[in-house]
């Protein structure tokens, strides 16, 4: 092969067809044994020949890129690189050395060595399936959502021989030269950082080939809300024409594929440059997804779009909910429950609603959730740069209102990232007796939630609901090494 593209198994996985379980892998080694953890959240793919059923549609997007340019490329599982005698083996990364807010958060927790997603990248540059393409002369080109990481670790790069970075979405003509460079032996640079406004067209962007893990198809990139914390916002805004979702949701089926997740930064604001979602696009694409999926979810929504919206919301959960399924997942992001910080970070974020109003909107948005059975993961963020002792005592009054709201609340550590991304990352050793009473208050909210929604997240699934009483027991690890630790 000219290219073979792979990424480590704990993102060669499709998490029992269950796509929230992938955080799973940020969590570092810990009471559960290795061997039981990695089946319970990043099982081995099926794979045929080396390549496998499924891929992460990162992968997938590269792939049909390379494809329709001309070279000749696959994409393997990563014990399977050698195999193909690669001329160039490009990897994907989600966070390679487990510097992400998950990946932090969990380590301040439970703070028991290097997160799984961290440690199964380094060993597959450690395999003999690695070493021995490379030993062959094969270059390697590494890309995806991780690749930021890489500036601050240029020695790792070494080590292991990675000859090129590519910092932002691979599509762009700049990112596909450096795999012509690299066939052609030419010198390759050590990053390739394309600029905001160096993105790929609608044209410019392929549909995926072959399968995505989870059968994960997007609708468009970008965000118009604009957050500080956030690297997406500083993107152009392009949503896919329905042509072009409907390829890729058929590729899925047609590869026997029959539950998915629709991804965009916000779905609710497909086909939108502003933020009040337009009821018939709504209508229209989630009737098409539905078309091809009998199990729907999204992979994000933001509250203010559903505080707007709920007689939309309403009939939105008519056409997702059927026989098939009961509810739909999606992440939805709080951050904070304090008004002065999102008016500086986030003003946009509870917009067509002023940003004095973002408590509200979120309570608002989550009762209009719970009588749509829309079930989300939401996310806070703590140690946020000018955040005040105030302002997480507003975030607990928040997570406090909403007890009685099905979902689970994950807060996460600030790290620097978008128009932040030059300020002081937030470590467990600066944790105040409020943020640790956050983290509590988060805690005591998912155990209970996690009961409850255990029950259907697993129900139509034997063999998970066979081992659902070992994820009982993670989530009762982290609760008790949490406060062994004195960090709950």
């Amino acid at each position: 092969m000219e290219v073979v593209l792979t990424a480590d198994r704990t993102l060669m996985s499709n998490h029992h067809g269950k796509e929230f379980l992938g955080f799973g892998t940020s969590a570092p080694p810990n009471w559960l044994p290795e061997h039981l953890f990695r089946y319970l959240f990043f099982p081995r793919i099926k794979s045929v020949g080396g390549l496998p059923w499924q891929a992460p549609y990162g992968l997938r997007k590269i792939e049909a890129k390379l494809l329709d340019e001309g070279f000749d490329v696959k994409t393997v599982y990563p014990d399977s690189i050698d195999r193909f005698n690669p001329k160039v083996i490009g990897i994907s990364v989600m966070d390679p050395f487990g510097w992400g807010p998950s990946s932090t958060t969990f380590a301040g927790i439970l703070k028991t060595g290097e997160p799984y997603l961290a440690k199964y990248f380094r060993m597959m540059l450690e395999s003999d399936s690695y070493r021995k393409a490379k030993a062959k002369g094969a270059r390697t080109i590494v890309g995806g959502p991780g690749a930021w990481q890489f500036k601050f670790n240029q020695k790792f790069m070494d080590k292991y021989g990675i000859d090129t970075v590519i910092i932002g979405e691979g599509e762009h003509e700049k990112a596909v030269e450096i795999y012509r460079m690299a066939l052609q032996g030419k010198e390759l640079p050590k990053f390739v950082e394309l600029k905001p406004s160096e993105c790929p067209t609608l044209n410019e962007i392929s549909e995926i080939k072959h399968a995505s893990v989870n059968g994960l198809v997007e609708i468009g990139r970008g965000c118009p809300r604009g957050c500080k914390f956030c690297s997406v916002t500083l993107r152009p805004l392009r949503w896919y024409p329905y042509e072009k979702i409907e390829k890729e949701l058929k590729v899925n089926a047609d590869a026997g594929i029959n539950a998915g997740v629709i991804h965009a930064e916000d779905i609710l604001l497909y086909g939108q440059s502003g933020v009040i979602p337009d009821e018939e696009k709504q209508i229209k694409l989630n009737k098409l997804a539905k078309r091809y999926y009998k199990n729907l979810s999204w992979s994000h929504a933001s509250f203010a779009a559903v505080a707007s919206k709920p007689k939309l919301m309403e009939e939105l959960s008519e056409i997702i909910l059927d026989e098939h399924q009961s509810w739909w997942g999606a992440e939805m992001g709080i951050e904070t429950g304090s008004v002065e910080l999102a008016k500086k970070i986030m003003p946009a974020k509870a917009k067509p609603f002023r940003a004095e109003e973002w408590p509200e909107v979120v309570i608002q948005g989550a009762g209009i959730m719970k009588d749509c059975h829309l079930i989300p993961a939401c996310t806070l963020i703590t140690g946020l740069p000018e955040e005040t002792e105030d302002d997480i005592i507003k975030t607990i009054e928040l997570v406090d209102e909403l007890k009685d709201f099905p979902s689970l609340i994950v807060p996460l550590f600030f790290v620097p990232m978008g128009k932040l991304k030059d300020r002081e990352w937030f470590k467990k050793e600066d944790m105040s007796e409020t943020q640790k009473e956050l983290l509590i208050n988060c805690l005591r909210h998912d155990v209970r939630w996690t009961r409850e929604i255990g029950k259907i997240y697993f129900n139509k699934n034997v063999t998970l609901q066979a081992i659902r009483p070992f994820f009982s027991l993670f989530f009762k690890i982290i609760e008790w090494q949490g406060k062994r630790k004195e960090v709950l």
